[in-house]
Parts: C-alpha cells; sequence; structure tokens
C-alpha cells in the first residue's frame, strides 16, 4: 500500500496553497468595506476552477479525482486563512453541485453546471428547518402536486449562502407519510414568486459566510424542477452527505498543518525562563498532539476518498472522517491559542478567529453526536 502523494496531487496542492495565500485570503478580506463583494470572489475562484473541481470537463469543470480534489482542497486550506469562504464555497460544491452531478438530468446538467464552473452562479442546499435540523425525515416544508408540477409551501433555516444564492436545491415533503419515500429535491430560484430570502443571521464565527432562512408562500414549480424521482429525495440527501461530511472539512487539513508549523516555529525560538518552549513538555505534548490529529485526519479523509474513487458506499467511513477531522480542528485550534499564551488571545493573530470558526465544524452537515449515533448504528448497535 502506497501513502505517498502522486505527482498531480503535489501539483494541486502546490498550485491552490498559492493561490489561497496570494489571492483568495486577501480578497476574502477585503468583502463588504474592501470594496470586494461575495460574487467577485467566487469569479476570481471560477478562474482557478475552484468550483468545479469533481465537474466534468464537459461542463467546465477540472474533472478531478476524489482524491486529487482532495488534495487541492487541502493546500487551499493551507494557504486561506479564511475559513468562512472556504466553508460557503465548500456548501455549493457538496450540496448543490454533487447532486446535480449524480442525479441531474442532462438538460439539468447543462443548464447550470458550466454557470456553477464559470462563477456567474451562486447555488446552495436548502434541508435544515425551525423543526428539522439533525432530524432530516422531519421535514414540515411540502411540495404538492399541481397541474404541471408542483406548489411549495414551508421555512429553511440555517442555510450557508442564502441571502446571496441565486439558486437552491430544496428538499421538501411530497407525500404526508413520514419515512425514506416521502421526501424530493426541486430546484428553486431565488427569486420565483413566492420565495422570500430573509436577512442573514448573526452568528459566531465563519463571517464570510452568509446563513439565512427561505420561506416558500405557494411558490409553484414546473416538473422539471424536480430532480432525480419524486420521493427519492432522501437517496439524494444521503450520497451528498457522504461526500460533503469529508470533502467540505478537506480544508482543515491544510488548517491544521499552517497552525502546527506556526506552533512548532513559535516553541522553538519563543523562550522563557531561560529555555525555548519547545523543552518545556506541557507545550511539546500539545504539539505532538496537534500532529497526531493532523495524519489521523488526512488519512481518514483519504480512505473515502479511496472508496468513492471505486464507486463503493462510505457511510460509516464518512461519518468518522467528519466527526475525527470536526473534533480535532476544534482542539487543534485552542491548542494553537494556549501556546501562544496571551498574544495567541488578540484578534491581529487570527488564532482566535480559527477557534470561534472550528466550532462550528462540529455541528454542521450533522453534529458529532448524530455521526456518532451513525456510527454506532452501522456497527449493529
Amino acid at each position: 500500500m502506497d501513502f505517498s502523494a502522486t505527482n498531480e496531487q503535489r501539483a494541486l496542492e502546490e498550485e491552490f496553497s498559492a493561490f489561497g495565500r496570494e489571492v483568495l485570503t486577501k480578497l476574502a478580506h477585503r468583502i463588504g468595506g474592501g470594496g470586494v463583494s461575495i460574487r467577485d470572489v467566487w469569479r476570481e475562484c471560477a478562474q482557478h476552477g475552484l468550483h468545479g473541481l469533481v465537474v466534468d470537463q464537459t461542463w467546465g469543470g477540472r474533472g478531478l479525482s476524489a482524491s486529487a480534489a482532495l488534495a487541492a482542497l487541502e493546500g487551499l486550506g493551507y494557504g486561506c486563512t479564511d475559513n468562512g469562504i472556504l466553508f460557503a464555497m465548500g456548501a455549493q460544491q457538496w450540496s448543490f453541485t454533487l447532486p446535480l452531478i449524480r442525479f441531474g438530468t442532462h438538460a439539468q446538467q447543462a443548464g447550470y453546471l458550466p454557470r456553477i464552473c464559470d462563477g456567474s452562479l451562486i447555488a446552495t442546499g436548502a434541508i435544515t428547518e425551525p423543526n428539522a435540523g439533525s432530524d432530516s425525515l422531519a421535514l414540515e416544508t411540502t411540495a404538492t402536486g399541481a397541474a404541471g408540477g408542483y406548489v411549495l409551501n414551508g421555512r429553511k433555516t440555517l442555510i450557508t449562502s442564502a441571502p446571496i444564492a441565486d439558486w437552491f436545491l430544496v428538499f421538501a415533503a411530497t407525500d404526508s407519510d413520514s419515512g425514506i419515500g416521502s421526501t424530493s429535491a426541486f430546484l428553486v430560484a431565488s427569486r420565483q414568486p413566492g420565495v422570500i430570502v430573509h436577512e442573514p443571521l448573526m452568528k459566531m464565527g465563519l463571517a464570510a459566510a452568509d446563513m439565512g432562512d427561505i420561506e416558500f408562500r405557494d411558490c409553484r414549480l414546473d416538473a422539471d424542477a424536480l430532480v432525480g424521482e419524486e420521493g427519492g429525495g432522501y437517496a439524494i440527501f444521503s450520497t451528498a452527505m457522504e461526500w460533503e461530511r469529508t470533502f467540505i472539512l478537506a480544508p482543515a487539513l491544510g488548517t491544521m498543518r499552517r497552525q502546527l508549523e506556526r506552533c512548532i516555529q513559535h516553541a522553538q525560538t519563543r523562550r522563557q525562563f531561560s529555555h525555548p518552549l519547545g523543552d518545556f513538555q506541557a507545550v511539546a505534548h500539545r504539539i505532538v498532539s496537534m500532529k497526531l490529529r493532523l495524519d489521523t485526519s488526512r488519512l481518514l479523509l483519504y480512505r473515502v476518498a479511496w472508496l468513492k474513487e471505486q464507486g463503493r458506499p462510505a457511510a460509516q467511513e464518512s461519518a468518522l472522517a467528519k466527526l475525527q477531522v470536526s473534533e480535532a480542528l476544534l482542539e487543534s485550534s485552542l491548542d494553537a491559542l494556549q501556546i501562544h499564551g496571551g498574544k495567541g488571545y488578540l484578534v491581529r493573530e487570527g488564532l482566535e478567529c480559527d477557534v470561534r470558526d472550528a466550532v462550528a465544524a462540529r455541528l454542521y452537515s450533522g453534529t458529532s453526536e448524530i455521526q456518532r449515533n451513525n456510527i454506532a448504528a452501522s456497527l449493529g448497535l
């Protein structure tokens, strides 16, 4: 078994690391007050092929394998220090683009994927509701059959990029009976009559990733808005989540690697009591734990990527990866701040921002508790 990176993976990691460091970080920090809009950032990322990493070249994507995309995203996380923009782009790629690749008709793919890849369209998935978070089958949003299509009613909450998105992939109940076959997925335009997009929600971190609520009031949809089959929404959601749980946290590998290198440098050069900090076991052991988390996380993520390349299911493996990486990111972010002492608490150092951003990783794409439940169920418990 060869654990070394391929030449392609190394080249992609270096390419996206440079883009993240030299372009994306600078643009992201200028969003709003610096004269840069989120669409400016989106278009710049499109020029680099970021929105279409796993999209076929037919539609303007880069057509990367799962492991190659993982390497690119790790490099991006290493170079870009704005976790919010990385999260927002990941949400589009795994909750909207990937379902279209897997389940969309040729017409749907032709209509949306090229515009996703060129950055002219911002899109996201919409499943979470006020009363249906972890319980994704308890949807209260309904899509009722009507002449030539459906009528959509309900409300979604905590939807990434909702305030700025052009299109949503909305999951709604099409059957009054609850269960796996009761949910369907629909393409819905943000400016469509009957769609009300609410103001951005104030949150703890991930500042560049706007989140908000979407309301649907007698929103009429044509029949071709349906993605996949009626009643096939749960299969679409489950497939997307296997990818999202792994790949939306792929940039965290780069973040943790950057934190590790920064802490090693600090421990080697900062002196207290006439010794480098690294001489003290309390510091050195924290750094060892950071290294262990990084390497363990990387192995789990690449295992899922390998399974996807083999066309094999990875429900348990993706849940393990999501649980490990999200917990590791928060723990290593806290360790990095602690190692830097009072200096680490200062906003200008960026370490406290990493901590606030990392808290969300234990919540989105399924909480850590839900991942443990899923893993336990897969073990027959």
